[in-house]
């Protein structure tokens, strides 16, 4: 099952060169004879490098010397590709990465371990009982930043009997693979220890940089409560106050940002990296031969063991230290929240206001139209009465019929003009009050718009990283 796994994991992968170079170091007995080799590694050097032939045969030592531990690497320490830490991306040639594997008898499952995230260590012996070999798969990859890819891996195979680790290692430049492998230089007398490496690394990516984050993003806190919290009496070198008013989407922003800051790295993923580490380590030492437990094994071992108790410890009070921070942040965040809430109050209240104003001012100007309505009504009915008994219809000068014969003529026309009139007026209303119904629809959906562009605009401002770290400490100085 293994092998299919591994063989069609491999074909889906799409290759991506890298720069690649190789790693030889040599310790014996006589401390003389030990020997650090790093070189660029071709192509066409490729095979001769795994089957340790021409240059790189294994030399000849004087007699009553002993190998104690030999270390062969193959080395990928400034990958440039943005995508040669994206999952089913290899960097080297298809029919190079098998035949690596094999010779070495790298773990095949390191290939399924392209799409981990996180911090992502693992251990395990082969199936050879005569000769076991203990496997390791440790890596950490990220996504893209401004571009450019992140991350690191190890593959590691340790001959227990022969003291002999071969392997494969990768990083970017943003990483620190390449001090990692200047620190394993310094230390040929211990390179018989499969876990030298490993620990080296994730002493690296511990260091002292996740607590000095911490310590910042503490001190950036105290800032933020201090605009919070004491919002009136902050002056303008904080950062959060301009012309005298206090930038609340700035202060929002920054919440977000230092909350995010105290995330990174979050000592609980390194917790299990460190258990996943002593269980390796008990591992190689449950099957390590006699021949091999000497007293310097037995120290260097010991020597593991407490270095992992200790960054035990640090991690579990980073992580105390993480929590306190974090429960601050929420308490800020909800006093902020308040804030705003009451602005939006005060400004609802504001606008409650102005709209009883304009409602003041229509009822105003409908009581207007209704005196003018009145004053129609009073003189419309004698205009019309007057304009009536002035038309030629009527005679009320000479003796005779008072009311012309020919006054259905009046009622004639001035019936149908009406009547048409009013149907045109109906007409006209039906057609304005559908323009209206189309404006309310437009004005509704127009209100919508416009508060997907506010939702929208707030969370770019808050999502912003306008007032960065650096930013931020350069104001307050």
């Amino acid at each position: 099952m293994d092998d299919y796994m591994f063989k069609a994991n491999v074909e889906r992968c799409v290759f991506v060169p890298e720069a690649t170079s190789y790693l030889e170091i040599y310790s014996y007995s006589d401390p003389s004879l030990n020997t650090v080799e790093e070189h660029p590694l071709t192509p066409d050097e490729f095979e001769n490098f795994l089957h340790r032939r021409g240059v790189y045969t294994p030399r000849e030592v004087p007699p009553g010397v002993v190998q104690l531990g030999c270390l062969r690497l193959i080395l990928q320490l400034n990958a440039s590709d943005p995508n040669t830490f994206s999952p089913h991306y290899i960097s080297i040639k298809h029919s190079m990465y098998r035949a690596m594997v094999e010779t070495m008898n790298l773990p095949y499952r390191a290939i399924e371990s392209t799409s981990c995230v996180g911090p992502f260590f693992w251990c395990a012996y082969d199936q050879n009982e005569a000769n076991p070999h203990l496997q390791i798969v440790n890596r950490k990859s990220d996504v893209r930043k401004k571009g450019f890819t992140r991350g690191w891996e190890l593959t590691l195979s340790h001959d227990v009997n022969n003291a002999i680790t071969t392997g494969y290692a990768k990083g970017t430049a943003s990483s620190d693979m390449v001090e990692c492998i200047k620190h394993l230089k310094a230390c040929v007398l211990q390179i018989g220890h499969p876990m030298l490496l490993p620990i080296i690394i994730f002493s690296h990516d511990v260091s002292f940089k996740t607590d000095i984050k911490q310590r910042e993003a503490r001190d950036w806190l105290r800032r933020l409560e201090h605009a919070v919290s004491m919002r009136n009496e902050i002056v303008e070198k904080e950062g959060y106050v301009t012309d005298g008013v206090v930038d609340l989407d700035a202060i929002n922003r920054d919440l977000v940002e230092c909350h995010s800051q105290v995330l990174w790295k979050r000592p609980k993923a390194y917790l299990e990296i460190v258990a996943g580490i002593e269980k390796a380590l008990k591992k190689f030492w449950d099957k390590l031969p006699e021949h091999r437990r000497d007293e310097q094994m037995r120290k260097l071992q010991a020597s593991m063991e407490a270095r992992l108790d200790f960054y035990r410890v640090k991690l579990q009070g980073i992580e105390s230290y993480a929590y306190t921070t974090l429960q601050r942040l929420d308490i800020q965040r909800s006093a902020l929240y308040n804030i705003i809430a009451q602005k939006e109050s005060k400004l609802n209240f504001q606008m409650a206001g102005e709209q009883r104003k304009l409602a003041h001012a229509s009822k105003r100007d409908s009581t207007a139209m209704k005196t003018i309505s009145l004053l129609g009504a009073i003189f419309l009915p004698g205009a019309y009465l007057a304009s009536v008994f002035s038309m030629t219809f009527f005679n009320f000068q000479n003796p005779g019929p008072v009311v012309s014969s020919n006054f259905w003529i009046y009622w004639a026309i001035t019936v149908p003009l009406t009547m048409a009139i009013v149907g045109f007026w109906y007409v006209w209303e039906k057609r304005r009050e559908a323009i209206y119904d189309k404006e309310d629809v437009d004005l509704e959906k127009g209100s919508e718009d416009m508060e997907r562009q506010i939702m929208a605009m707030m969370r770019k401002r808050t999502m912003s990283k306008a007032s960065t770290w650096g930013t931020a400490t350069k104001k307050s100085e």
